[in-house]
């Protein structure tokens, strides 16, 4: 599978990369077997670049994913973790973690910390839960109400890290443009993870983040291809950005289905692999569940894809004018 450098760092991912939500029980519950076999299935398939946190299942994504690299060279691999979310345990640990998307026991609470310290204790229970001494890419999660914090004190523990050789690349990951574009021009981050908001179904990356990405020589790494499922199979109640879908989204889904599919094409492997021709993007990832899904997505990806697709999309006013799309694969 090719690969391609994070920024100007020596840290490389693969096209395709493994989003770890889904191992930490997103939505529902996925066995420990399970989770194995769907990092076994992405490493048998080429797949050596792997994203967790400690948000995703309280810290199983983390546990599992550690569990299922172990033994593997170290060298073989990239791993990237996130900072900004301490997990904290809970006296009573009653109930499940439901409230914030994980089928998982309420054994800890998350309590939001981008100080400097709160850096070095969140990547030190990360490397305890991973089983690892290091992590290649440590991402800043989700500082949307934090962002002066996150700026002022997580990103320069951060770049110290990065300049004593711990970590290999760092960067911020959410699922809006307009911090992450801030970080970009203020700061020498090397990556952003980008979620949702450069796909198939909406493009809002391309007003100034991937611009300012591929201006500056940083990379993208874009999450929630399929806009948390709704890519795959557009129907009313499905979700969209971690909710039930808007009936206009819905529509337009739809719409994106209906030329796909006219070209043999089925959405989630247009959804796929659209991100990856934006010459900013270094990797899309998948979150599966499973094995058959992890599976499915590289079969996805090497399928070829009409360029007429594009040019309907076009012309429908489903794709901007101007948006880089894949071009067709030459035949082997």
């Amino acid at each position: 599978m090719r690969t391609r450098a994070l920024g100007r760092t020596d840290v490389r991912v693969t096209e395709l990369a493994y989003g770890a939500a889904a191992i930490g029980n997103l939505y529902r519950p996925v066995t420990d077997e399970e989770a194995a076999a769907a990092i076994e299935a992405a490493w048998d398939a080429g797949i050596r670049t792997f994203d967790t946190a400690p948000h995703y299942g309280l810290g199983l994504s983390e546990r599992r994913l550690g569990a299922a690299l172990r033994g593997r060279p170290r060298e073989s691999y990239t791993v990237s973790t996130k900072v900004g979310r301490l997990l904290v345990p809970n006296e009573t640990a009653e109930g499940d973690d439901l409230a914030n998307g994980f089928a998982v026991p309420a054994t800890h609470r998350r309590v939001w910390d981008f100080t400097a310290d709160g850096v070095l204790r969140s990547l030190e229970a990360s490397l305890e839960r991973l089983g690892l001494d290091r992590v290649d890419v440590a991402l800043i999660h989700d500082p949307d109400d934090h962002a002066e914090q996150a700026l002022r004190e997580a990103y320069p523990a951060l770049e110290k890290l990065r300049d004593e050789g711990v970590v290999g690349a760092i960067g911020v990951g959410m699922n809006q443009c307009a911090v992450p574009t801030r970080f970009l021009r203020e700061t020498a981050i090397d990556v952003v993870l980008l979620a949702g908001r450069y796909t198939l179904l909406e493009q809002e990356g391309l007003d100034e983040l991937l611009p300012e990405a591929a201006a500056r020589g940083r990379s993208v790494l874009i999450g929630g291809a399929f806009n948390s499922g709704l890519l795959i199979d557009p129907k009313p109640g499905v979700t969209y950005d971690y909710a039930p879908v808007p009936q206009p989204v819905l529509d337009r889904a739809l719409r994106l289905k209906d030329v796909t599919e006219r070209h043999g094409v089925p959405l989630r492997g247009a959804a796929l692999a659209f991100p990856s021709a934006h010459p900013a993007v270094a990797a899309v990832l998948t979150g599966a569940r499973s094995a058959e899904e992890v599976r499915d997505a590289v079969d996805l990806l090497g399928r070829p894809i009409p360029a007429a697709l594009w040019d309907e999309l076009r012309a429908e006013g489903l794709l901007r004018p101007n948006t880089p799309v894949p071009q067709p694969k030459e035949p082997s």
